[in-house]
């Protein structure tokens, strides 16, 4: 290959996620009041310097799996925090709902842990939302607990001095769902795409510095499993490939179901240390993680080759499929 390309990264699509870097909300008037018609955005508490997320949070007590607290703010903006016990591989839903909830309350919704030995919950946001629930209240419509212990849910609020709000722990599948049936024949999966953790998509980003005229992709998709057993690799690429961006790799004659070890050694060089990566962040480290490489290529005219592989990986127990798509070609 010759020539150079211009560089490339591919901007995740998050759901209603946002920045963890703290502080008040904006949009406020002299007298701390929400202005008239704005749109607060509630950022996730600032990092203490103890490390420990709740000494940003004003510790309400227990949230459990299908049940629901009432917060009731005194203070202007905050951050009330409760506890959550989960399994690893639970599948939540966790909501400031229209129910129990005052009008025109903004809030945030933050999830933190495990708890560790030393009774911290870190900081590492595992989840966030400001406004996907009803007007401008707070919903995680799918989160995947990766480990067991105790978690942190924190409700950031404004507006909220005399108002109050109902948060809600459902479970929508995995390992808290009780006596799960079988999945149906032919269950397709249902991705809810999530961003990339800072670390992986600094990596990313450094990787594809490397060489101009090779790029890779990486996205996260989470899938909600409510049935016994594990979702199937064939699922998992059924449903990739059904999503238009994926469409030229359908007419791949043989596909190949790799090891992480063949995965490994068909990425680029620069890129190869984003396997590991993937892996840490993303995986339970004892589910057997199943690949399926699809190929294509292309000309886009004199001197203008194109080859793209497409990586499934299914963690069938963390209840994810991460794709990684590497290109290169020649100008």
């Amino acid at each position: 290959m010759r020539g150079n390309l211009k560089q490339a990264w591919l901007w995740m699509l998050p759901v209603a996620f946002l920045s963890a870097c703290g502080g008040a909300p904006e949009a406020m008037l002299e007298d701390g009041t929400l202005e008239e018609g704005a749109h607060a955005l509630i950022s996730a508490p600032p990092i203490p310097p103890s490390g420990n997320i709740a000494d940003s949070t004003t510790l309400k007590g227990p949230l459990t799996i299908g049940g629901a607290v009432a917060g009731y703010p005194t203070t202007f903006p905050g951050y009330f925090g409760y506890t959550l016990q989960a399994n690893a591989g639970a599948q939540l839903a966790l909501e400031v709902t229209h129910l129990g909830s005052s009008m025109y309350l903004d809030t945030g919704l933050f999830l933190y842990g495990p708890k560790d030995a030393n009774g911290s919950y870190g900081a590492t946001l595992h989840a966030q939302d400001d406004d996907s629930g009803y007007g401008t209240l707070s919903k995680l419509g799918l989160v995947t607990i990766p480990k067991t212990g105790e978690y942190l849910v924190v409700v950031g609020f404004v507006n909220a001095v005399d108002k109050q709000f109902r948060l809600q722990a459902s479970c929508i599948g995995g390992t808290c769902l009780p006596n799960p049936q079988p999945a149906p024949a032919g269950s397709p999966l249902t991705f809810v795409e999530q961003p990339l953790t800072a670390r992986l998509q600094y990596a990313l980003d450094t990787a594809n510095t490397a060489r101009e005229e090779m790029v890779s992709y990486v996205r996260r998709l989470d899938y909600q499993w409510q049935y016994s057993g594990e979702a199937t690799l064939n699922q998992a690429t059924a449903a990739v490939l059904a999503q238009s961006r994926y469409s030229g790799y359908r007419g791949d004659p043989t596909p190949a179901v790799l090891t992480l070890t063949e995965m490994s050694n068909e990425m680029f060089l620069q890129f190869k240390p984003l396997l590991p990566v993937m892996l840490e962040t993303y995986s339970n480290g004892t589910e057997t993680v199943q690949v399926k490489r699809y190929y294509r290529t292309f000309s886009t005219g004199p001197n203008g080759d194109n080859w793209r592989w497409l990586y499934v990986i299914l963690l069938p127990q963390s209840y994810k499929v991460l794709v990684y798509e590497q290109t290169a070609h020649e100008i």
